[in-house]
């Protein structure tokens, strides 16, 4: 199961927690359908991503800076492994998942279910990707352990240093890195006017003069590895929260780290209306049953009144292609549109 590790895998974790997250991906952990919302393209709906037709047709050689501080040349895209599953979704939706020859453990989505896998829980494998022979690999700046990204650039393959996405500015930057490296700028520019235009109409159906802003608290949860945190300013999810009209509260706590040990203190403090968290982690502490018996969460009035929006993990915190998926579930879960 992933930690919120950037997307679909999501911005790391402090290795502390990492490693007690860890613990429990590689014990395994079934997933669940996310809430339906309002149109065909939310989070709730199969697990594909939509490509750009026609395929784009890579221009290429090119020479691109890296988030690292680099520049890479790339000569080919013939083979491309994605190191993280939201560089992998934004690959595919710009045409190009026939290329794509690997994933990480986050990439779960339909067309690329079939990939090998070359983590090891999180962390790269660079054997495993240097025996697929790549022509590129994208990774980003929280991709590790760095031995293994080094030994890749060592063995004479371009690594694309990818800054990890936390707001919907992010959005667009991502995929015009991304596709400034294949060699389909125009293919990226189009599907940033797609994406755009789709997260615009999904803020559209936020409720307008509603009165009070609903007060969401993130909580990320492990329960089999005993790990319950409260999101803090740097979590990701306040961007998308603030779109979807509604308060982070563990950013208006002040919050600074991007995950804390929840705590009743802090909970009652936060006040939450309702309780946003991953599908899988809701499942892993037996659901809302479950979740209302973490030390606190009954207290608060989303815990009074049992109210839990859950989106599914791999697309939370992605910022990637399908983020107006997310936008539409949150706002549906929020405000009961589609219920």
């Amino acid at each position: 199961m992933p930690t919120p590790a950037a997307s679909h895998r999501f911005p790391r974790l402090a290795p502390a927690v990492a490693a007690l997250a860890l613990a429990l991906a590689l014990t395994g952990c079934g997933g669940t359908a996310t809430t339906p919302g309002p149109s065909a393209r939310t989070a709730a709906a199969a697990d594909r991503v939509e490509p750009l037709a026609p395929a784009p047709l890579p221009a290429l050689p090119v020479t691109v800076p890296s988030a690292d501080g680099t520049r890479v040349s790339v000569t080919s895209a013939d083979r491309i492994v994605p190191l993280t599953g939201s560089l992998n979704e934004i690959v595919h939706t710009l045409g190009l998942g026939g290329q794509v020859v690997a994933r990480d453990i986050t990439a779960t989505f339909e067309q690329a279910a079939h990939l090998p896998v070359v983590t090891r829980g999180h962390d790269v494998s660079a054997e495993s990707v240097l025996s697929l022979r790549p022509t590129l690999v994208l990774a980003e700046t929280t991709s590790g352990p760095a031995e293994a990204v080094q030994q890749i650039r060592d063995a004479g393959i371009p690594v694309l240093v990818v800054a990890p996405a936390k707001s919907l500015d992010d959005v667009p930057k991502r995929i015009g890195a991304v596709a400034a490296a294949l060699g389909v700028e125009e293919a990226g520019a189009r599907l940033n006017r797609r994406t755009a235009d789709r997260i615009a109409a999904a803020r559209k159906d936020v409720p307008a003069g509603s009165g009070k802003r609903p007060r969401v608290a993130f909580l990320y949860l492990r329960g089999a590895a005993s790990v319950y945190l409260l999101g803090g300013s740097g979590s990701g999810a306040a961007s998308l929260l603030e779109a979807a009209g509604a308060v982070d509260t563990g950013k208006e706590s002040g919050l600074g780290k991007d995950f804390t040990p929840i705590t009743s203190e802090a909970l009652a403090g936060a006040a939450p209306d309702a309780i946003l968290v991953m599908s899988k982690g809701l499942e892993s502490v037996g659901g809302v049953d479950g979740l209302v018996k973490i030390p606190g969460v009954a207290q608060t009035p989303a815990g009074m009144d049992r109210r839990v929006v859950t989106i599914d993990d791999g697309v939370l915190l992605g910022y990637g292609p399908r983020t107006d998926q997310v936008l539409a579930s949150l706002v549906a879960q929020l405000y009961g549109k589609g219920a």
